[in-house]
């Protein structure tokens, strides 16, 4: 079982390129960033775990500048989003993004995906939220296309184009793995759909009971991971048990002081899980 963290990168924090490298240097096999474009000042929609929503989701990088960032000062690392809002995003524009950080990175992207939870962003970016599943279905299907093609169709009901030439290709073949975030009811089904893996948030009950359904639904194989997991070997034993790809720990959005501090109560959690 691989370790990684993610972070908020936000401007005020450690950067991303220093803390890529730190993560690089003490072992930890991925790094993966969140995305927010903005949030909207009226707040309607409620922050999923209760309470103020913390000022890290407002003052967040753009997500693909900060892999660049993170990409180009390490040689192992894979760098991923998690998640990348795909229903806010033009799907000909992020194929390019991901595709370009794949090929500078030599093929190191974890393309992750999600739909979201904050309905007046979405809607800013043009995005009906009722309709918001079916859109990231496409154009997940659609970037898949333009990767796998030297020229590129998709027909779908809310994306269409027709014969389009688009480089780089990704580095990686077919293309970087979609991993489908999210712990929502429908989520298997969109793993089972158009992604190579599942990485829900982590929650004490229920994942592993659902990571079971997935494996026995699916005719292919499919990666686990979850992110958030505590810096607690008793909250890491049963991923690593059940045969979990990878597992992320959340570091704060802070100077470097604090992130090393956080990193190493991740590290003593996982050298005492495997008795250390």
């Amino acid at each position: 079982m691989d370790t990684g963290v993610a972070m908020f990168p936000t401007h005020d924090a450690m950067d991303p390129a220093a803390l890529a490298r730190l993560v690089e240097e003490r072992g930890h096999e991925s790094l993966f960033f969140p995305e927010h474009s903005h949030i909207p000042a009226s707040r309607q929609s409620p922050y999923p775990d209760g309470g103020e929503l913390p000022r890290r989701y407002m003052h967040t990088y753009d997500l693909f500048v900060a892999m660049t960032a993170a990409a180009v000062v390490t040689t192992k690392l894979r760098v991923g989003s998690g998640v990348c809002l795909l229903i806010e995003r033009d799907p000909i524009i992020t194929a390019k993004e991901v595709a370009s950080v794949d090929v500078l990175s030599g093929g190191r992207v974890e393309f992750g995906v999600g739909a979201g939870w904050n309905r007046e962003e979405m809607a800013n970016h043009g995005t009906d939220p009722r309709r918001r599943m079916a859109l990231l279905q496409e154009r997940v299907e659609a970037m898949k296309a333009i990767w796998t093609e030297d020229e590129a169709s998709y027909q779908g009901e809310q994306v269409a184009f027709d014969r389009i030439w688009s480089w780089p290709k990704p580095a990686q073949r077919p293309h970087p793995p979609v991993i489908i975030g999210g712990n929502g009811p429908t989520v298997l089904d969109r793993v089972l759909a158009f992604g190579n893996a599942w990485m829900p948030e982590y929650a004490p009950e229920g994942l592993l009971g659902r990571a079971e359904e997935l494996r026995a639904r699916a005719d292919r194989p499919v990666e686990l991971m979850v992110m958030g997991v505590p810096a607690d070997p008793r909250a890491l034993e049963p991923f690593e048990r059940v045969g979990f790809r990878r597992v992320l720990h959340w570091l704060p959005s802070a100077p470097r002081g604090p992130v090393e501090a956080a990193l190493d109560r991740f590290e003593a959690a996982v050298a005492e899980l495997h008795g250390e």
